[in-house]
């Protein structure tokens, strides 16, 4: 399959001479959700946000769709086909909702009302409350915006820092529902998450991060059967599948 992100040997960190990853490498295939997993501090937020241009890499590449774009940029990032959702503050509170997507639409203003229609299709609920403040929405619509902000640019691959963080179960499901959908529409998906049953449920693969360094990857469904990635997240001898 073809790579549309390739991640090798990222050395990177929030103090040059303290590095948070060491040497972290992998792979997104077109048409797949992969899921990046780990402990508290193993660093996964951070590589989603030196991917997104938003660190300082020390050293390692970063290429999306073939072409190097280390150290490029967040709007450059954009315009290069990658949408990122950060886990808090990802959306203008005092803006509308309809306002929250158009500014998504600023690299592609051409397509805006067939990329709103787009939005609108995945997340009804956008469209009847598009005249709405961002700030007045629940956690789970504010959620909404944010992708949908993300998915106005028409991203080639969409990277989500905790889809699910602050969500209760039952929303956590509808957004994870939601990427499925999104995944299938043509839009490659990388994402961190602390709901590792959950991830894994609607991931095709997985990477394993712990103290910044690569610790295992592989399938979804063999990862959630495996006692190591189980010990992670639930003590010894647990199993994620249960």
């Amino acid at each position: 399959m073809t790579a549309i992100l390739e991640v090798r040997d990222l050395v990177v960190g929030y103090n040059p001479t303290l590095p948070i990853l060491h040497g972290v490498s992998l792979t997104v295939a077109a048409g797949e959700i992969v899921t990046i997993l780990g402990p508290n501090g193993a660093g996964k937020s951070t590589l989603i946000k030196a991917v997104a241009g938003l660190l300082d890499i020390t050293s390692g590449q970063i290429a999306l769709m073939g072409s190097d774009l280390t150290g490029l940029p967040t709007h450059e990032m954009v315009r290069a086909g990658l949408g990122y959702v950060p886990q808090t503050e990802n959306v203008f509170a005092k803006l509308s909702v309809e306002e929250n997507l158009e500014i998504g639409a600023l690299v592609n203003r051409a397509a805006y009302a067939a990329r709103r229609e787009f939005v609108f299709g995945l997340f009804n609920d956008l469209s009847r409350l598009r005249r709405l403040q961002a700030g007045k929405l629940s956690g789970g619509q504010r959620q909404m915006v944010a992708v949908g902000r993300a998915l106005m640019a028409d991203p080639k691959l969409l990277m989500l820092d905790e889809p699910s963080a602050g969500l209760s179960p039952k929303l956590a499901e509808v957004v994870f529902s939601q990427l499925r959908k999104i995944c299938a529409a043509g839009v490659t998906i990388l994402m961190v998450e602390q709901n590792a049953r959950a991830a894994l449920r609607v991931s095709d693969r997985a990477y394993i991060l712990a103290q910044g360094e690569n610790r295992l990857d592989g399938q979804a469904a063999s990862l959630l059967d495996n006692p190591e990635v189980g010990e992670l997240y639930l003590g010894a001898g647990s199993r994620l599948s249960r």
